[in-house]
């Protein structure tokens, strides 16, 4: 797609109109469904594991940035040590990802 006819020109500003944000997202989210509804399971299949190794890339190189090291090793440790604190705390019932009871 020609990046002409993709974006229209000259781009609005967002923040101009109360409503253009809003239906901003709204485009960006519908084109995002579409995109999926298109793709066979396996093309979705694909796209998931590729998710998943970029938040892994992120969580590795967040602990490498905090930790102040190069050593992945040691990166990889403490994100272990710190997921397994989150098992513990989600097993005991400090937090959990269903609605409480009322």
């Amino acid at each position: 797609m020609a990046r002409d006819t993709f974006y229209q020109f000259p781009m609005t500003n967002p923040h101009d109109h109360p409503t253009a944000l809003k239906d901003l997202q709204d485009s960006i989210y519908r084109e995002k469904i579409l995109r999926a509804r298109a793709m066979t399971r396996e093309e979705r299949f694909i796209v998931g594991v590729e998710l998943t190794n970029e938040v892994s890339k992120r969580i590795l190189h967040g602990a490498m940035a905090r930790l102040g090291t190069d050593d992945e090793s040691v990166a990889w440790a403490d994100v272990h040590l710190r997921s397994g604190r989150l098992r513990k705390a989600r097993d005991h019932g400090y937090y959990s990802f269903e609605k409480p009871a009322q």
